[in-house]
């Protein structure tokens, strides 16, 4: 299947297939100098399969995990296209999942201004989300995604292969962005998983959670007002993330459940907890709420929150430290 995201001279397409990365030189342009970026928990048999399909390649692995989206890592990967000779023509893929995408994007958007970026997601939550709509970055003095650029790949390809090595936890984060997408804008698929659940139809909700992501970016390619629907679960789920050991798609559900109340709540607490995320809390509410106003979306006093007060509607609101202090507490009361 392919999935176009129209954005005129910055078009690509999506491609959604078993078995892609067995064919990889089809569908990508790996005819030149191929940085493949990826990461020691992403199984090496994919980054190799990339490898072998190129004209010449470099690997480049780090330590998994959001503490490798740094600018020491992000300059690591600068300095090995540097030593390895890579020109305006050549080109860097990730393999693994939004960590790597996010610093091999970014290390793709600041090399000589700009050269080829490809992303091929290896987890679920990359596959549906962070994967498709250019935002590349890194951390920054403790602030998640501070310092980067909108810089869209020249394809993405997802194989739904790859999340057989996917393990329980991983797959439940990226649960929660298919059921944030569904919460926000389509009633029709939030009621679908609430049924039959996400792994019974895994390929046909990866693709609806997709088509909702490109729609969004078309519209709204650089966040300035419909795009900031993705960041429902974010505001607080960005605070939590933070202060506990929790993965992003955990925080997420979490920050989920502080934009939601009565029904719609209850709702969404028992979809979560059907797909295998938390809906407890116990970090300390100040401490959230303090990492959540410092986040690049606050406006002065005020931070931008999504809420969804009937499934398949977002709406947004300005809140304060206060009421987002309210708002943790209410849900995890």
């Amino acid at each position: 299947m392919k999935i176009p995201v129209s954005l005129g001279k910055d078009s690509y397409e999506i491609t959604l297939e078993r078995g892609a990365l067995d064919k990889i030189e089809t569908i990508l342009d790996l005819e030149r100098k191929v940085l493949v970026v990826s990461d020691n928990q992403v199984p090496l048999l994919y980054a190799e399969k990339i490898c072998k399909a190129s004209k010449k390649a470099v690997l480049a692995r780090s330590p998994s995990g959001e503490a490798s989206k740094n600018l020491d890592n992000f300059s690591y990967l600068c300095k090995v296209m540097l030593d390895n000779g890579f020109t305006r023509k050549d080109c860097v893929v990730a393999v693994g999942g939004g960590v790597v995408g996010d610093l091999a994007g970014f290390a793709a958007a600041c090399f000589m201004r700009g050269i080829d970026f490809y992303n091929i997601p290896t987890t679920l939550l990359s596959q549906v989300d962070s994967s498709v709509g250019g935002k590349t970055a890194v951390d920054f003095c403790g602030i998640k995604n501070i310092i980067g650029a909108f810089y869209q790949p020249k394809a993405v390809v997802i194989d739904p292969d790859v999340l057989k090595t996917l393990d329980k936890r991983q797959f439940a984060c990226g649960c929660a962005e298919i059921i944030k997408m569904a919460a926000t804008f389509d009633k029709d698929l939030f009621e679908l998983i609430e049924i039959f659940g996400i792994e019974q139809n895994l390929e046909s909700i990866i693709a609806s959670a997709l088509k909702i992501k490109a729609r969004v970016v078309e519209l709204d390619e650089k966040e300035q007002g419909l795009r900031k629907v993705l960041n429902f679960g974010h505001t607080l789920g960005h605070g939590i993330e933070s202060s506990t050991n929790l993965l992003h798609g955990e925080c997420v559900a979490l920050g989920m459940l502080t934009m939601t109340e009565g029904p719609v709540r209850e709702r969404l607490k028992a979809l979560l907890e059907k797909e295998n995320l938390p809906v407890t809390c116990n970090a300390d509410p100040r401490e959230v709420v303090d990492a959540a106003m410092h986040d690049k979306k606050s406006e002065g006093d005020e931070v931008v929150t999504v809420r969804v007060r009937q499934i398949g509607i977002y709406e947004f609101e300005k809140s304060t430290k206060e009421e987002l202090l309210s708002d943790y507490e209410e849900a995890f009361k």
